[in-house]
C-alpha cells in the first residue's frame, strides 16, 4: 500500500493465478492464486514439502510454471535473505567487506543499513565470529541495498532457536515501518509467525486457507494441517502497528 495526500492506494507487487508447478509428473504447486501488495507483510506456512521453495523460485524467475499466470510490478527491486549461506571461515572477512561484495557502500550507508537491521555495531567485526542471528541480520542489512519494494525471505531463520527466530521476525516488522517495503516470509515455523502479518497462507501443494493469523489460526483446515497441539499454534505476538489487511478468510476446496 502506497499513501498519496492521505489516500491509501493499493499496488499490487507480485500476483499468481491458477499457478501450477510440476517436477517432471509430480505437481508441487496447484492452482495458487495470491497478491502481495505495497507495504505488507505475508507469511507463508506450511510443512516441509508443501512447495513453499517451489513458490519462492518460481516468483523470482529460477522456475518456470507449467500453467496459470505470475505477474510481477515492472522493475520492481526485491532484496532476497536466503536459507543459508555459506562462507569459508578460514577466510578473514569484515561485515563491511561482505556488505560490498556486490555493491559498493560508504560506511555510512552500511551503518545505515545495519542499523535498519538489527544489527549495530557490527561494521568492523569478522563474519566468522558472529552469532547465528548476527549472521542473519546482517544478511537481511544486505538485502536491504538497492532500496527493495519487498524482502523476500525462504526460511531465514532456519538456523535459529526459538528466542533467535521471534526476535528476527520482530526486526522484519520495524524494517517494513521503517523502509516501507512489503515482505513476504516463507516458514514452517508455526510459533514465531507474528500477528504484525497482514495475511497468513497455509500452503500444502495447495492453498489450504489464508487470512490474517488469528483467524487463520481457529480454521479447521489450518488444524487438519498442523495439528491442534503445542506444535501446532500460531503464536501472536502483540503489536501497536495497526493491521491493514482485510479480515476475510479464504479455504480453498480442492484437494491437491
Amino acid at each position: 500500500m502506497q499513501h498519496l495526500f492521505g489516500t491509501v492506494i493499493n499496488v499490487t507487487l507480485i500476483a499468481t493465478k491458477d499457478l501450477t508447478v510440476k517436477y517432471g509428473q509430480n505437481i508441487v504447486l496447484k492452482n495458487i492464486s495470491l497478491e502481495v501488495q505495497a507495504g505488507e507483510i505475508v507469511t507463508i506456512v506450511g510443512p516441509n514439502g508443501s512447495g513453499k521453495t517451489s513458490l519462492v523460485k518460481t516468483i523470482i524467475g529460477a522456475l518456470t510454471p507449467d500453467s496459470g499466470s505470475l505477474h510481477i510490478k515492472k522493475n520492481l527491486r526485491i532484496g532476497y535473505v536466503p536459507q543459508r549461506l555459506n562462507i569459508d571461515h578460514t577466510l578473514p572477512m569484515t561485515v563491511q567487506r561482505f556488505l560490498n561484495l556486490t555493491q559498493v557502500l560508504d560506511n555510512q550507508q552500511c551503518l545505515d543499513a545495519l542499523d535498519v537491521a538489527g544489527a549495530p555495531g557490527l561494521l568492523n567485526a569478522q563474519m566468522s565470529n558472529l552469532s547465528g542471528g548476527q549472521f542473519q541480520k546482517v544478511l537481511l542489512a544486505r538485502a536491504l541495498q538497492g532500496e527493495p519494494e519487498i524482502l523476500i525471505m525462504d526460511e531465514a531463520t532456519q538456523s535459529l532457536d526459538q528466542a533467535g527466530s521471534a526476535d528476527f521476525y520482530k526486526q522484519i516488522e520495524t524494517v517494513r515501518d521503517k523502509k516501507g517495503c512489503a515482505v513476504l516470509m516463507i516458514s514452517h515455523e508455526l510459533h514465531v509467525v507474528m500477528s504484525a502479518s497482514d495475511k497468513v497462507i497455509c500452503l500444502n501443494g495447495h492453498i489450504c486457507c489464508s487470512g490474517a493469523p488469528e483467524a487463520v489460526a481457529i480454521m479447521p483446515e489450518y488444524h487438519n494441517l498442523f495439528g491442534t497441539g503445542t506444535d501446532g499454534t500460531l503464536a501472536l505476538y502483540r503489536h501497536n502497528h495497526d493491521h491493514r489487511h482485510d479480515e476475510h478468510v479464504h479455504s480453498a476446496e480442492e484437494t491437491p
